[in-house]
């Protein structure tokens, strides 16, 4: 890596920030939030909610006293992206993670993405739903989604990585921040692979367990942002990136 990993992580207020978007998630987010809160963590829960139109905002209000929770009320859903830019800028923790509103990924795994980035002194840790045998993801469905996405994602940036689209992706912080982040939509999610990438900096991975849900019972990607996403993979290739500096 080109940074002292001591010196990136000398000042944070606690160990994780959990990211949380939400759109319409009222039949899953109560589960997923208590979930989260009951990880054995230090961590902060910043939940955006992104101009739900059911009872999503109603019920993350009844954990607005937690100590360790904070909910932002956006009034436009404008994408994921900017919901995780929202939430980003009031992170504290040492380590920064996206949790989905829904019930595809297991919380648990979170913590043994912690265990794995303070084993490592890792500024990058993603959750593999690839490495997981076990998992639930469809191999069809990968194969034609996320293999694709993930093979790009290797020839460009040569990472190494196996599942580019994972939403589990845990980053340094200091490092997300300083990342920059512009895409609104899901093609933020490749940003954050590129801009990685640009920077050298290597991504360690752990495999995770997955529940894929369908497109009737609340997923909300669609083809048109994996092309978007290939795009994204290409744009930042060449583009001009934010360098990381260690403070």
């Amino acid at each position: 890596s080109r940074f002292d990993f001591l010196d990136f992580c000398l000042y944070y207020d606690m160990l994780l920030s959990v990211l949380m978007p939400l759109y319409n998630e009222q039949e899953t987010v109560a589960e997923i939030v208590e979930k989260v809160l009951a990880l054995p963590l230090d961590l902060e829960l910043i939940m955006i909610d992104n101009a739900s139109t059911d009872k999503t905002g109603q019920i993350i209000a009844k954990f607005s006293n937690r100590k360790n929770v904070r909910i932002i009320k956006r009034e436009k859903n404008i994408g994921k992206g900017d919901a995780v830019v929202a939430g980003l800028e009031l992170a504290t923790g040492k380590y920064t993670v996206i949790q989905d509103g829904d019930l595809e990924y297991d919380p648990n795994d979170i913590v043994k993405m912690v265990d794995k980035a303070e084993e490592k002194k890792a500024l990058a840790i993603f959750g593999s739903r690839i490495l997981n045998q076990g998992s639930g993801i469809s191999y069809y469905r990968y194969l034609w989604g996320g293999k694709l996405l993930t093979l790009v994602a290797r020839l460009l940036y040569f990472n190494g990585i196996t599942d580019e689209s994972t939403c589990y992706k845990m980053v340094s912080t200091d490092l997300m921040k300083s990342l920059k982040l512009e895409c609104e939509r899901f093609e933020f999610c490749p940003e954050v692979v590129a801009k990685l990438g640009r920077n050298g900096i290597k991504i360690f991975e752990i495999p995770i367990a997955y529940y894929p849900r369908k497109f009737e019972e609340g997923k909300k990607i669609r083809w048109i942002d994996g092309v978007e996403a290939i795009w994204c993979l290409l744009k930042y290739r060449f583009k001009s990136v934010p360098k990381f500096s260690a403070k």
